[in-house]
C-alpha cells in the first residue's frame, strides 16, 4: 500500500499555546515544570491530530521550545563556553543561546540567528569552536519524545537533522578558526550513538533532513556525504533505525552524483515535488532497487488546497516505476510553516476560506491522496469531488481578476523605475534639506507596542470605542514617542507604528486583492509569531494607507520625521502569495500600490521615507544561475518602481535584517536606496566587508545592538562596534541605527539601548571636529 507521511507539524498550538506558556515562563509567570508540561500536552494533541487525520507516518521531534537547530546545538554540546559557565538549569542555557540573558549578574548575547533557506522562519546558527568537542546529552530528546508518543499509542518517526546540514549551516565562533565541516569526523559518532539509543527505544524508522543537498554545494561538503552515509546506513537494521533522507525546497538533480555515491544504503528519499515537480522522473532513475521515494505533493510553505488529481496522477506516475510499497505520499516540507487549523477561522468569507489547506487539513490530504492510489479513487469519491469544487470556483471568481490593475500595469515603462539624479547629486540636495549631522542616529521605525496600544486596538476592532476615540489614542501615542525621541536627542524621528499590527498585516487590510484571518499564525522565531495575509486576487490601493498618522507626527516633531512602508517584495513573501500568477506580476502590482503611496507622503511633507525589504534574500533562488538573477531583476525593479516618483531632496532608506547578501551584492546596489540599514550586531562585521570591496558609494546604518535579545548594550560596546565599523565605512557615510525595530521590546530596555546608542554617536561626532 501507498503510505502517507507528514514531514512535521506546527509547534505553536490551535491559539499560539506554546507562545504564551514561554513567555509566561521568560516572565517568571510560569514554572518550568508548567512550562514543560504545556510542551507535553501539545506534541500529544499534535500527534493525535495526524492520527486522526489517517497519516501513516508522524513525526516526532520536530516540537521545539524555541528551535529546532538551537536543539541540535545543546543536544550535541556545541554549546560555547559564555553559556555553559554560569550553571544556567539546562533550560535557561537553551534560552539564553536563543534570546540572550541579563539576569543575576550574567550577561550574555544571543547566538546568530538567521532565515531557514528561503523561509520566513529564523534558525540559531550553529556557532562552532576551534578544537570543538561533540556529546551527545543524557536523555537525548528524540528519544525521550519518541518514547512519549510511544506510550501515547502512537509510533512516530523521529526526525533529525543532519550532521552535513548541521555543519554546513554552522560557523566558527568570533575569534575562532575551525571549518565547521572539518568537525564532521568528530560528529559522527554523535549521531551513531543517536541512532542506536533511538532503535532500543523502537524505533524503526528515522527521518534524517539533508536539506543543503538542493543548495549548489562547495567540493568539501559534497565529499564530506560519502563518509557520513556509509557509517549511518551500516547501523541500519541490527543496531540502528532505518533512515530516510529528506530535502526539500528545491531539486537534487544537480548532486545525483552525491547521493549515487554515498547515500544508495538509506532506506529512503524524500523530495520535494510541490517546489521542483519536474525532478521525479530523475530521481526514480537514481533509486537504489529497494530504496523506497517519499513524494513532496503537498504543499508545506502555503495555505492553497491541494490539485488532488494533479497529485494523485504524480503519484500514481511513481507508483508506476516503483510499485505501491515503495512510494509515500507525503507534505513537501514541514508543515512548520503554515497556520495550524482552517477551524479557527470562523470570521473568514466562507467563498475564500474554501480555497484553503492549513496543517491539519494538510495532513487530511495526504492521507487521502495515498487512499486515492492505494485503492482507487472511488475509496475517496466525494473528498475529490469537493476539492475538484473548490478549485474550479477559486479558478472563475471575479475576486481572483481586476481589469484595471492589469491596465496599469501594462502601462509602466522603464523610465519609471529610475529616480531622477544619481546619488551624488541627491546628496547634495538631501544635505541642503534635512541638515543632519555626521552619524546621524535614527531607528529602525516600530517602537514597543505596550498592553495599553494593543488593548485599544482590540477594543476598536470590536468596536468598543468609536474611530475617533482610537484616533484620539493613536495621535497621544505618536506625541508621547516623539517626546522620548526629543529626550533622548536621536536625528531622524519615527512615529513609533502605534496604529499597525504587523509590517505586512496593515498594508495588506488596507490593499483590495488580500483577505485576513484571525488564529491562522505562523512561528517566525523562538516565541515570535506572524499571521501572514493571504494574496487571493489582484493588488490595489483603494485610498492612502500611512499618510495621516505620518503627517501628523510631522506636524509636532522638530526633527525630519521618517515615513515607514514595508516594501514590494517583503510583502508578497510574508504573505502567503497566490500559486496560480507568476509572484513577479504580484510584486508589480503591489509596486505600484506603494509608489502611489511613496508619493503622497513626499506631498504631505514627509522627507525620508523608509521601505523595507528584509525579504529580499529570502526569496532568492537557493541556487546560483539564471534563475537567480531574473529573480533579482524583477525584485529590484519592483523595488525602483515604488521608490522613483520622488524629488531628489526626498531621502529613500531601506532595511535588510538577517539577510547575508555578499553573494547578491549587485542587486543590493541596484536598488539605488539613499541610506541602508542592517543587521549586524551579531555578524562579527562580516557583513560590512563586501561595502569596502565593492566601493559602495551610497549610505549605510550597519545595526549596532540586537534588538531580538532583552539585554541592554552598554555605550563601551556601542563604541566598540562603531569603531569597527569605521574600519570599512567612512564617517559620512555611516548612520547609527538598532538592528531592526523595537516592536517587542519593552520601554526600560528601549530607553536605555537607544540613550547609549546616542551617546556613542554623538561621542565620534565630537572625535570628528
Amino acid at each position: 500500500m501507498v503510505q502517507s507521511s507528514v514531514l512535521g507539524f506546527p509547534r505553536m498550538g490551535k491559539l499560539r499555546d506554546l507562545k504564551k506558556a514561554t513567555e509566561a515562563y521568560w516572565a517568571d509567570k510560569l514554572s518550568k515544570d508548567e512550562l514543560l508540561a504545556e510542551g507535553k500536552r501539545l506534541r500529544l494533541a499534535h500527534w493525535k491530530i495526524q492520527k486522526d487525520a489517517g497519516v501513516d507516518i508522524i513525526p516526532s521531534n520536530d516540537f521545539a521550545y524555541y528551535d529546532q537547530v538551537l536543539d541540535h546545538i545543546q543536544m550535541f554540546n556545541a554549546i560555547p563556553e559564555r553559556y555553559s559557565k554560569h550553571g544556567l538549569s539546562t533550560l535557561d542555557e537553551y534560552f539564553a543561546m536563543g534570546r540572550g540573558h541579563q539576569k543575576e549578574g550574567i550577561d550574555v548575547q544571543s547566538l546568530e540567528m538567521v532565515k531557514w533557506f528561503d523561509s520566513n522562519y529564523h534558525y540559531v546558527k550553529p556557532t562552532l569552536q576551534d578544537g570543538q568537542t561533540f556529546k551527545l546529552s543524557e536523555d537525548p530528546k528524540p528519544v525521550r519524545h519518541f518514547i512519549e508518543a510511544k506510550e501515547a499509542g502512537i509510533t512516530t518517526r523521529p526526525v533529525i537533522l543532519g550532521p552535513v546540514s548541521f555543519l554546513h549551516l554552522g560557523k566558527a565562533d568570533r575569534g575562532q578558526s575551525v571549518d565547521p565541516i572539518s568537525l564532521l569526523e568528530n560528529l559522527l559518532p554523535v549521531y551513531e550513538q543517536l541512532l542506536k539509543e533511538l532503535k532500543k527505544a523502537g524505533a524503526e524508522y528515522v527521518q534524517i533532513d539533508e536539506p543543503v543537498l538542493v543548495f549548489d554545494l562547495p567540493t568539501k561538503i559534497r565529499n564530506a556525504f560519502k563518509p557520513a552515509y556509509e557509517k549511518l546506513t551500516a547501523l541500519q537494521g541490527k543496531e540502528g533505525p532505518q533512515i530516510v533522507l529528506a530535502t526539500y525546497f528545491g531539486d537534487v538533480v544537480h548532486n545525483f552524483d552525491v547521493i549515487d555515491s554515498a547515500l544508495k544504503g538509506t532506506y529512503g528519499l524524500h523530495i520535494d515535488l510541490v517546489r521542483n515537480p519536474e525532478q521525479l522522473d530523475k530521481v526514480v532513475e537514481h533509486l537504489g532497487e529497494k530504496q523506497i521515494l517519499s513524494a513532496g505533493v503537498v504543499d508545506g510553505r502555503n495555505i492553497w488546497k491541494n490539485n488532488m488529481k494533479k497529485s494523485i496522477e504524480v503519484v500514481e506516475s511513481a507508483v508506476q516505476k516503483l510499485g505501491k510499497d515503495r512510494v509515500i505520499v507525503a507534505t513537501s516540507s514541514s508543515l512548520l510553516h503554515t497556520p495550524h487549523t482552517l477551524d479557527s477561522e470562523q470570521k473568514l468569507d466562507p467563498e475564500v476560506k474554501d480555497w484553503f489547506a492549513f496543517a491539519t487539513e494538510k495532513a487530511a490530504e495526504v492521507a487521502i491522496i495515498a487512499k486515492a492510489v492505494t485503492e482507487g479513487a472511488s475509496s475517496v469519491q466525494s473528498e475529490l469531488q469537493a476539492n475538484e469544487k473548490s478549485l474550479h470556483a477559486r479558478a472563475t471568481s471575479k475576486r481572483t481578476n481586476n481589469a484595471d490593475v492589469k491596465k496599469r500595469q501594462e502601462s509602466v515603462t522603464k523610465e519609471m523605475h529610475d529616480r531622477k539624479s544619481e546619488f551624488p547629486t541627491r546628496y547634495d540636495e538631501q544635505k541642503k534639506h534635512l541638515k543632519l549631522p555626521l552619524f546621524p542616529t535614527t531607528t529602525i521605525g516600530s517602537f514597543p507596542q505596550t498592553k495599553d496600544i494593543r488593548i485599544a486596538r482590540n477594543k476598536f476592532t470590536k468596536g468598543e470605542i468609536s474611530a475617533e476615540e482610537y484616533e484620539k489614542f493613536i495621535e497621544k501615542e505618536i506625541r508621547d514617542v516623539i517626546a522620548i525621541q526629543d529626550e533622548l536627542e536621536l536625528d531622524v524621528y519615527v512615529h513609533g507604528e502605534p496604529e499597525r499590527n504587523d509590517m505586512v498585516q496593515y498594508f495588506g487590510e488596507r490593499l483590495d486583492g488580500y483577505v485576513f484571518t484571525t488564529n491562522a499564525w505562523v512561528q517566525s522565531y523562538g516565541s515570535r509569531c506572524v499571521r501572514p495575509p493571504i494574496v487571493v486576487g489582484d493588488i490595489s490601493r483603494p485610498a492612502p494607507m500611512t499618510v495621516k498618522e505620518s503627517k501628523y507626527a510631522a506636524s509636532v516633531s522638530k526633527k525630519p520625521m521618517k515615513g515607514m512602508l514595508t516594501g514590494p517584495i517583503t510583502c508578497l513573501r510574508w504573505s502567503f502569495p497566490r500559486d496560480d500568477v507568476h509572484q513577479s506580476v504580484q510584486a508589480q502590482q503591489l509596486a505600484l500600490a506603494l509608489r502611489d503611496e511613496v508619493v503622497d507622503l513626499e506631498a504631505a511633507g514627509i522627507y525620508v521615507i523608509q521601505v523595507d525589504e528584509p525579504a529580499l534574500r529570502e526569496g532568492l533562488p537557493l541556487r546560483a544561475g539564471a534563475e537567480r538573477e531574473k529573480y533579482l531583476s524583477w525584485a529590484v525593479d519592483s523595488f525602483k518602481l515604488s521608490t522613483a516618483g520622488v524629488k531628489d531632496s526626498t531621502q529613500i532608506h531601506s532595511h535588510f535584517c538577517y539577510s547575508e547578501f555578499q553573494d547578491f551584492f549587485h542587486a543590493i546596489a541596484a536598488l539605488d536606496a539613499d541610506v541602508l540599514s542592517i543587521e549586524n550586531s551579531k555578524s562579527d562585521a562580516k557583513l560590512l566587508k563586501v561595502f569596502i570591496d565593492e566601493a559602495y558609494p551610497r549610505h549605510i546604518g550597519p545595526g549596532v545592538y540586537d534588538i531580538h535579545s532583552p539585554r541592554i548594550p552598554s555605550e563601551q560596546e556601542i563604541k566598540d562596534r562603531i569603531s569597527e565599523m569605521l574600519q570599512y565605512l567612512k564617517p559620512d557615510q555611516l548612520w547609527v541605527n538598532p538592528d531592526c525595530g523595537l516592536k517587542t521590546r519593552a520601554w526600560k530596555e528601549t530607553k536605555a539601548a537607544l540613550h547609549n546608542m546616542v551617546a556613542a554617536a554623538q561621542y565620534y561626532r565630537s572625535q570628528q571636529k
